[in-house]
């Protein structure tokens, strides 16, 4: 649920700047490809944003993080403007990604060869975040776009130490409903399950969806539950390496307090001075950058009606990331072989799990120019 405020109106970047970019999605494949893959934006930085890192450049401050610092009341206060959730700054602590979060969460959380949920098709490194901690995925796919309760509970019965809650889910934007969240706790609960919620996608949830941070749910939620976020996807500041851990109870705080020292110590200053900016300060840009993902959004349901109606689309209610269904259509298991064959890069559904086989996502933060010609050389393909 975004504030009132100015909004900014945002625009992407000309195609010539986008590519003097040096990140992966402007070198990852020729300069001919358009790529629409990895989760990058093609607006530029909010203004506030990119000022608080120059000037910490210009002060030469570049050193190591000693502490969650600004960040913490930044991002407490930014949680209870914009989601009603009430979060102690001193239950903050920082990581340098979302990724690295959860797997020092889960460490925390398992002992060997214990198993932990996740919902395919679902974010590709939880495949391999799980095992980097220590333990065994147990997938409980989603059913018709939702997630089965039932399959939870039959998982978390037979055994499963944690659930790896994708809060919005990624790939299909979808927010999951405070009453689904709170069957989810009440089944951890009743297990002795730990939930950690990745909420990066939080921020981008449209208006009229209303998105539920985990921890706010209950005391049950409160006790078994982990948040990990980050400012990354919503202003696009993964190159600066920062997120953070969130903790709403006495268990998993202390749970928290056996985290390395190095965990926080590797977070980059400048990781955490943008996110304070984005927090504090970046809500119109914000807002902006939302109004732009739902024209593009609009603009891919009328590029697809024209040009490949086979392919299916359900507009994202969080998150710049389109789930296209193939499955209609001649394009395999994988479409994002012949997208690429014709000149775009959308990323293979299949590694989402076996579920995503015949579909593709999709990154909808670009310009409708890139966006069109990108329909057009699919239906070419």
């Amino acid at each position: 649920m975004l504030q009132a405020g100015v909004m900014e109106r945002v625009i992407a970047d000309p195609l010539p700047l986008l590519r003097t970019r040096t990140s992966e999605k402007w070198t990852a494949f020729p300069p001919e490809v358009l790529p629409l893959f990895v989760a990058e934006m093609d607006y530029p930085l909010a203004p506030v944003v990119a000022q608080a890192i120059v000037d910490r450049v210009r002060a030469s401050d570049t050193g190591y993080v000693a502490s969650p610092g600004p960040l913490a009341p930044a991002f407490a206060a930014y949680a209870d403007r914009t989601w009603g959730w009430s979060v102690d700054p001193a239950a903050v602590r920082t990581a340098t990604d979302v990724s690295v979060a959860i797997v020092e969460a889960l460490r925390l959380a398992l002992s060997p060869g214990d198993a932990v949920v996740i919902t395919p098709p679902v974010y590709p490194p939880f495949f391999d975040l799980v095992p980097e901690a220590g333990g065994i995925v147990a997938e409980v796919p989603l059913v018709d776009g939702r997630l089965d309760l039932e399959g939870l509970e039959r998982a978390f019965a037979a055994g499963a130490t944690a659930f790896l809650l994708c809060n919005p889910h990624n790939p299909l934007g979808l927010v999951h409903s405070a009453e689904e969240l709170q069957a989810v706790a009440s089944l951890a609960d009743r297990h002795g399950v730990i939930v950690v919620s990745d909420e990066i996608h939080g921020p981008l949830a449209r208006a009229g969806a209303e998105f539920t941070p985990y921890l706010s749910l209950s005391g049950a939620a409160r006790d078994h539950g982990i948040t990990v976020t980050s400012a990354s996807k919503a202003w696009n500041l993964a190159g600066v390496k920062c997120a953070v851990l969130v903790t709403g109870g006495d268990r998993m705080h202390r749970r928290l307090s056996a985290l390395p020292e190095e965990v926080g110590f590797r977070t980059s200053l400048l990781g955490l001075h943008a996110s304070v900016a984005a927090f504090e300060h970046g809500a119109d840009w914000l807002a902006g950058a939302v109004a732009a993902i739902e024209e593009s959004s609009a603009l891919l349901t009328e590029l697809l009606a024209t040009h490949l109606p086979l392919v299916k689309y359900a507009p994202p209610s969080a998150s710049y990331l389109a789930w296209l269904d193939f499955r209609a259509t001649d394009w395999g298991d994988d479409p994002s072989v012949r997208a690429l064959a014709g000149g775009v890069a959308l990323n293979p559904g299949p590694t989402f799990g076996v579920q995503g086989r015949g579909f593709a996502r999709l990154n909808l933060a670009c310009g409708p120019e890139v966006l069109t010609e990108a329909v057009e050389r699919l239906a070419r393909a």
